[in-house]
């Protein structure tokens, strides 16, 4: 029989289900065997009795996205996904998105090209509509999501990428028809406006008086509203980022009465609150603008418990790499812009696996198991890329990472690799970090970045939702 390339000895693997000691036998990038005493590899490595889990899935990262205005994302498709790596990520799903008047093929084809030869980890697209035509409805959608882009954002905020109530219905109902999962950004976009304007006219145009424009019920409300639309076409939907007890309200009651609402949350809504953006007018807290904001210790509270009771599907990151110093990031708008002006989202790819194994597995919020499906194998599912990804099992890709547990490391942005000058969880204390990540069998991390660029491979995914091609007596004609 063929040796294996490598295997792992002594490994505590976690899945979504079960925690078990074997060794973990490798050949072709894929998981052959798992077993007690294999025979020897090419390559061998000592787990020594630490927890392995499958590669994270990081679904929520924006990685070289056109912003349409001067910012610039800090993180190509190279530096990001070596920065994914070495926090033990080993496929992301950033977004190809749509500027309004082009088409989304374009959009597609331009983020194909930008990502080019540099992903050093496995990625596939999701989709954002910003402009739903009739001929992005009934052509080009329809194909893409036939050609394995699976999944799409739609935006309930921001002017460049905002849909009204009507075609939001519009695009539903090709996301049902066509067996697509739609994420959907839940803030009511009118509100933010109106109140943006009168802190503006008052004079309060520092960082901290984001999180005033954006109190909770604005979240909730657009919630509410995105619940409703999606239960009249009867698609499933995914609330991203969500950040507080409101929204998380209202996906419960949801989820109680059977309609098919997930949810997906951040580190920031963890281990942030509204007081990261400051507590005077400096600049400071301008690192930590990301929409909806940091709440209070409270909220915190209610999104752990949500990560525990099942509230919630998906932790990720929404990586969004902005520079804190010059003039292509926070400040793009300006020296001393406005907090509307602020180029709005924070940095986490490398740090999301890290931070919720310390202060979640490791304090006892959460089981590991728990850890392994919000970070890796409901991704993997709800993105139809499971089971290549997303699990440690016979036949899937060999994504692993093994763990070093109970040293403290004090968490610096010098440490990370991100192209991005600065960290929100600058100083935490930590009692975790992956020792390796392989993807595919590479080790792409080991203490050193180790991933050569354009080893990434795209990844076309499968449906995840059933397409309803046919109506049922009495249903709405969708």
């Amino acid at each position: 029989m063929q040796p294996f390339d490598t295997v792992i000895r002594n490994a505590c693997v976690v899945t979504a289900a079960d925690i078990f000691n074997c060794d973990i036998g490798i050949r072709s990038g894929r998981i052959a065997a798992l077993a007690t005493d294999l025979p020897a590899g090419l390559t061998e490595i000592d787990a020594a009795g630490r927890h392995v889990t499958p590669g994270g899935i990081d679904s929520h990262v924006h990685l070289d996205q056109p912003t349409g205005d001067a910012s610039v994302m800090a993180d190509d498709f190279y530096s990001g996904t070596v920065s994914a790596a070495c926090g033990g990520t080993t496929t992301v799903i950033p977004f190809a998105c749509q500027q309004k008047g082009q088409s989304l093929q374009a959009a597609v084809d331009d983020y194909h090209r930008r990502a080019g030869s540099k992903p050093v980890i496995d990625y596939a697209f999701h989709l954002i509509v910003t402009d739903p035509t009739p001929d992005v409805l009934h052509r080009e959608l329809p194909a893409l999501i036939e050609d394995g882009y699976t999944s799409f954002k739609i935006y309930m905020t921001y002017d460049a990428l905002k849909m009204g109530d009507r075609e939001i219905l519009e695009t539903l109902s090709v996301a049902r028809r066509e067996g697509a999962m739609v994420m959907l950004h839940a803030e009511n976009s009118d509100c933010i406006a109106w109140l943006t304007e009168r802190l503006l006219a008052a004079g309060h145009g520092a960082p901290r008086y984001h999180a005033s424009s954006r109190p909770m019920l604005i979240e909730r409300e657009a919630t509410h509203r995105a619940i409703a639309l999606a239960e009249l076409v009867d698609v499933p939907i995914l609330i991203v980022h969500v950040s507080g007890r409101e929204a998380v309200e209202q996906i419960r009651w949801a989820q109680s009465k059977g309609l098919k609402v997930f949810a997906e949350t951040c580190p920031q809504y963890l281990f942030l609150t509204a007081d990261s953006l400051g507590c005077d007018d400096s600049f400071e807290g301008a690192k930590c603008i990301c929409s909806p904001p940091p709440r209070d210790p409270a909220n915190q509270q209610v999104i752990w418990d949500g990560l525990e009771n099942g509230s919630f599907e998906l932790f990720s990151s929404d990586h969004a790499p902005f520079r804190y110093e010059g003039r292509d990031g926070k400040k793009a708008n300006g020296d001393s812009p406005t907090f509307d002006e602020v180029a709005n989202g924070i940095p986490g790819v490398e740090t999301r696996m890290a931070l919720l194994w310390s202060e979640g597995v490791r304090t006892g919020r959460i089981t590991p198991q728990s850890f392994v499906a919000l970070t890796s194998t409901n991704a993997a599912k709800m993105y139809g890329l499971y089971p290549r990804k997303g699990s440690i099992a016979i036949g899937a890709d060999a994504d692993l990472v093994i763990w070093n547990e109970g040293q403290r490391v004090e968490l610096t942005n010098q440490m990370l690799h991100h192209n991005v000058d600065y960290t929100p969880y600058e100083g935490m204390q930590l009692t975790a970090w992956p020792a390796m990540t392989l993807s595919r069998g590479d080790v792409v991390w080991d203490g050193e970045p180790r991933g050569v660029a354009g080893r990434g491979t795209f990844l076309p995914c499968a449906r995840p939702v059933p397409a309803q091609t046919r109506r049922r007596q009495n249903e709405l004609p969708l």
